[in-house]
């Protein structure tokens, strides 16, 4: 039997991308469409609105009017936090793909992991999250003697800045050199800055057009530069990934047997290094 999946933020670019991705799943089935109270898609059919085909399944605003194993979300911080909340009093899994938390916001939204299995990431292709792995390595092997510099560039309607992925690759790159983010990281240069701190970690925004995702690592040290890159081309490698996570989260058997706990996309890929 598919496991039934809703989708938070259906009317945006990655709601769409989930419809698509669960259209070609054998294993899955889009079970509730949910965009924001007041939508006027409400009440629409939900493959009418993605151009996947009639489904006879409607657009509802809210998650009381639907029925679902798990939950995808795309959608913004704060109904992310009342979705997060309203799945662990129901006892649903959770694939998280909302960037844009504070401090604050993301400490409430872990919470929730001590009652349902939650899987937060910041991105979830298996490229990116291969990335990671490989900045661990280049930052273990040449972090100390290099510059680092992180630039990314995404698409014109993009509200957050630097995004969620570039962020997580500064705090990999960070904790593996023992650094605190928050304390070296460098958002943009202006004017007469000085010389370059070696202990900093500088980030670059790049926003216009269609780009769907592109990040780039630097390791720069003298007289050679080593580059960790990622370019997306489809927002369907996020959306394969999303889903696979929320298979994950149901267990082997698809019975939620998952443990409640906070988890992430390499927790899923098997990535993590013990």
């Amino acid at each position: 039997m598919a496991v039934k999946v809703a989708v938070t933020g259906f009317a945006g670019r990655m709601g769409r991308a989930l419809a698509e991705a669960l259209a070609q799943s054998g294993q899955a089935d889009l079970a509730a469409a949910i965009v924001r109270p007041g939508s006027s898609l409400v009440g629409a059919d939900a493959g009418e609105v993605t151009g996947t085909g009639r489904l006879g399944l409607a657009v509802v605003d809210s998650l009381d009017a639907a029925e679902f194993d798990v939950l995808i979300d795309f959608s913004a911080p704060a109904a992310t936090l009342a979705n997060t909340e309203y799945c662990a009093r129901h006892g649903k899994p959770i694939v998280i793909g909302t960037t844009g938390f504070t401090p604050e916001d993301k400490e409430a939204l872990l919470a929730n992991a001590a009652r349902v299995p939650l899987c937060l990431a910041s991105n979830f292709s298996t490229g990116v999250n291969l990335c990671f792995n490989l900045l661990e390595t280049a930052a273990r092997v040449m972090g100390q003697e290099a510059d680092i510099e992180i630039v990314e560039a995404h698409h014109r309607h993009k509200v957050d800045a630097p995004s969620g992925t570039a962020l997580s690759m500064g705090e990999v790159v960070a904790e593996t050199l023992g650094r605190d983010l928050a304390q070296v990281a460098v958002y943009g240069r202006e004017g007469q800055t000085g010389a370059r701190e070696r202990d900093t970690i500088g980030f670059a925004t790049v926003r216009g057009g269609d780009v769907v995702g592109e990040h780039s690592v630097m390791f720069l040290a003298d007289g050679e530069r080593v580059e960790i890159s990622h370019r997306a081309s489809s927002r369907l490698s996020f959306a394969r990934g999303a889903l696979r996570a929320a298979l994950w989260l149901l267990g082997e058997d698809q019975q939620g047997d998952r443990e409640p706990g906070h988890y992430d996309m390499r927790d899923v890929l098997g990535l993590k290094v013990s």
